[in-house]
């Protein structure tokens, strides 16, 4: 089916494909979703090529028998501690006739900017626009057409480890498809729970995965920071299943349908049947001790990722707060345990401005899936533009290279 796009989500604890297409009203709409458990990532990371494709397999082709209809290319999401952020600067002198600048200087200062030393074992993934400058003039989020001697521009350089992104190009070749393109996780979940009006006042995204928790930060509509701390909702389910004495399986259950992130909001009186090991009869405890299992590791998460932020000299320049996404923020009591950390408003982000099968993915476990699909999407779109101009078309080449350079280059 032509216009159809696949974002392929390889998390630590399940794999996700979402299917969908931009349809008549301009609005993206998922036709397909499917699930299926991962057992060949350990935080983030693949450790086992074997399973990561019998995983890809099972999500993507659930996700076809959903949408009725057959993928080969798909736009896949990575994370882990190999993936790294950093500010970079690049200025050069508007060397055209006219002193104005056009879309060819912008090329050149992102590649002025983009021209650090990056190790042998590492490669860049993104070069995320934040800001330019225009002589003395800064701030400015599109130069083109202005005049000056000048131009410069600051920019977020998101680098990983060249081998475990070839080992995510591999498990998708090996379950016979092809990878149109990688893209840092928590760049696609912004991408499908954030609003203009957020990342232009200045917040910070947190994705509380299985394996990892990725932090991103956006000020004055640009990324300004971004970075993977290598503990999630496993570490969770570990704590459950050693302190309760049970089999990790049902800690997950337990977690998922008993589980609280803040003790004191649970009834003391409250109690939960937990299953035993070793063919035992199950027991029956008190949940505030599921509870106060689960509040250390939490706020762990929480207070690393303040630091993270405290580090990075962001934390006192986001106005619109916090917003918590992924399988891990739909713990209860989440929000409230954030909001104790942080000190600002946070909130729970979901995806957002979809249609189609928008009940089923409506939850923060499918925020990066349906990311990738919309990041997807904006690129081809992008590319239909490009060739529409190479072949005579409308030349609006430079707002259309702006909007995707600010967004995504």
């Amino acid at each position: 089916m032509e216009g159809i796009t696949v974002g392929l989500d390889l998390g630590t604890t399940k794999t996700c494909a979402v299917i969908g297409f931009l349809n008549e009203h301009g609005q993206v709409e998922v036709a397909g979703v499917g699930v299926a458990p991962s057992k060949g990532l350990k935080n983030g990371v693949i450790v086992n090529i074997d399973n990561t494709v019998a995983s890809i397999v099972k999500a993507v082709e659930d996700a076809e028998l959903m949408a009725g209809c057959e993928v080969s290319n798909v736009y896949v999401g990575i994370s882990g501690q190999h993936v790294k952020g950093e500010n970079q600067r690049g200025v050069v002198a508007i060397s055209n006739r006219n002193r104005y600048v056009n879309a060819a200087e912008v090329k050149r200062v992102f590649e002025a900017a983009q021209a650090i030393k990056v190790p042998a074992d590492r490669e860049i993934v993104h070069v995320l626009s934040k800001e330019f400058a225009v002589d003395e003039q800064s701030g400015i989020k599109d130069p083109i057409g202005m005049s000056g001697v000048r131009l410069e521009a600051e920019v977020h350089i998101i680098t990983g480890s060249t081998t475990s992104i070839q080992n995510v190009i591999k498990s998708v070749h090996r379950s016979g498809f092809q990878c149109a393109d990688i893209i840092f996780s928590p760049l696609a979940s912004s991408e499908a729970t954030l609003s203009q009006d957020e990342k232009d006042l200045g917040v910070a995204l947190i994705d509380l995965g299985g394996g990892t928790s990725d932090i991103m930060v956006f000020i004055e509509g640009g990324v300004a920071q971004s970075s993977v701390l290598a503990v999630g909702g496993i570490h969770v389910t570990n704590d459950i299943s050693i302190g309760l004495r049970t089999p990790q399986e049902a800690a997950e259950v337990i977690k998922k349908k008993n589980g609280c992130a803040v003790a004191d909001l649970v009834d003391a009186l409250e109690t939960i049947e937990v299953p035993s090991v070793g063919g035992r009869a199950p027991r029956r405890l008190f949940r505030q001790e599921l509870a106060q299992i689960i509040e250390p590791r939490m706020m762990e998460i929480m207070e690393m990722a303040e630091r993270e932020l405290a580090a990075g000299g962001k934390k006192e320049l986001l106005a619109a707060g916090i917003v918590l996404t992924g399988g891990g923020s739909m713990l209860e009591g989440c929000v409230e345990a954030a909001e104790r950390v942080f000190n600002m408003p946070v909130r729970i982000g979901t995806p957002r401005d979809i249609s189609g099968l928008k009940d089923v993915v409506s939850t923060p476990q499918y925020s990066n899936g349906v990311g990738l699909l919309k990041y997807g999407i904006l690129k081809e779109q992008f590319r239909a533009g490009k060739e529409k101009e190479k072949k005579g078309g409308i030349k609006t080449v430079g707002s259309r290279l702006m909007k995707w350079i600010e967004q995504y280059l």
